[in-house]
């Protein structure tokens, strides 16, 4: 699939906010968690030049990056639409989007590290990160979505990704 990126708009994030995932995937329903929902669509507070909308090649949006650094080290969260989820699509996407965060990044922050947190049921997700060069670091408990979910901290340096 040929992929775009753009910065994301109010109305990428409200389309991405209707996105529903099956099963224990509704984990990542953007409305799970209010605090979450509210953070995503407060269009006005976001961090400048952090969220990017991903297309298709005619446009039609597919996904989300959203790129965070500080003190060295880039945050990555992204979103596949669920309908795309589970078809053997998460890798190329992944590599699009790291590619973009890549050049993004050094620009503008030189980070260090790539770092992104993952709860732990989401065994496909862990299994095409571990393939482009990212590694756990560490386990840890959060209290979201009106539970105690473990997760994942991953991390890897830039420099060797398999993109």
């Amino acid at each position: 699939m040929d992929y775009g990126i753009r910065p994301m708009s109010a109305t990428d994030a409200q389309a991405v906010c209707q996105c529903r995932y099956p099963g224990e995937y509704g984990f990542y329903d953007m409305d799970a968690d209010p605090d979450d929902l509210r953070e995503f669509l407060n269009f006005e507070g976001w961090e400048p030049d952090t969220k990017f909308a991903v297309t298709d090649g005619s446009g039609e949006l597919v996904g989300f990056y959203e790129f965070v650094t500080r003190d060295g080290v880039t945050e990555v969260g992204l979103g596949l639409r669920p309908d795309l989820a589970g078809h053997g699509l998460g890798r190329e996407f992944l590599r699009f989007g790291l590619r973009f965060g890549l050049r993004f990044a050094a620009e503008r922050f030189r980070p260090r590290r790539f770092k992104l947190a993952v709860v732990t049921f989401n065994q496909r997700a862990i299994t095409v990160y571990e393939r482009v060069g990212f590694a756990i670091t560490q386990r840890f408990v959060q209290n979201t979505n009106a539970g105690h979910y473990e997760f994942v901290e991953m991390e890897a340096d830039p420099t060797s990704l398999s993109l």
